[in-house]
């Protein structure tokens, strides 16, 4: 049944390897810049706040294809220069991933006492020592469930790249598709694919969830 993926395997495999790529530049990319982006939604400085906040309610009001479409289309007339899909979609998910993060960095430092910090004030360090070894190492041990169940998410957007070319999975399965004419077969193989990841990060969410929630009762 499954003799015309047997025969594009490694064409399509190729493809999978790309979202993985893709995925893992996201989520460096989206954890790094969403931890400033957490940091700024709670600091007391407006200048820093307001701007930080507004990016947030309009990259999260705005569908993530759109965002993808704006990279590829939009940027090249601005910098003259076309970008390569990869490029284009790895940014794209860098700048509308970071937003969830953030969200999620700064549910994280919020639920850190506020004595815990006025304590790491009164030996001397600065705002950004207390983030670098109080409020991001914390935080991050805190919101891990959420930081792997949003990677998991990351990593299903993905395949919305076929729509500006980048061949990976989806994109060389339709390609595919139309010379086997095998859809059934076909997609089910990358329906597979994709559950046996999330399956697996959800899993690994779960797994540290409990393990918080066992700290917690200790």
């Amino acid at each position: 049944m499954f003799d015309a993926v047997q025969r594009n395997l490694p064409f399509l495999l190729a493809g999978f390897l790309t979202n993985l790529q893709l995925a893992g530049c996201a989520l460096a990319g989206g954890i790094f810049l969403g931890i400033l982006v957490g940091l700024g939604r709670i600091s007391s400085k407006a200048w820093v706040y307001r701007p930080v906040t507004l990016y947030v309610n309009v990259l999260r009001n705005i569908p993530l294809i759109l965002v993808i479409f704006w990279f590829y289309f939009v940027m090249p007339i601005l910098v003259g220069k076309t970008l390569h899909p990869f490029v284009s979609a790895a940014v794209s998910f860098i700048v509308f991933e970071a937003t969830y993060f953030g969200e999620i960095f700064r549910a994280g430092f919020q639920s850190i006492s506020r004595d815990l910090v006025s304590a790491a004030y009164s030996t001397g360090l600065t705002y950004w020592q207390t983030a670098r070894y109080i409020l991001v190492p914390i935080a991050f041990r805190r919101m891990l469930p959420s930081m792997i169940t949003q990677s998991i998410i990351t990593f299903q957007d993905t395949s919305l790249a076929y729509v500006i070319g980048l061949q990976e999975m989806v994109r060389r399965t339709t390609i595919v598709d139309s010379m086997e004419v095998r859809s059934i077969e076909l997609y089910s193989f990358v329906a597979v694919l994709f559950f046996v990841v999330c399956f697996i990060g959800s899993r690994i969410s779960r797994h540290y969830e409990e393990k918080g929630r066992r700290a917690n009762l200790l």
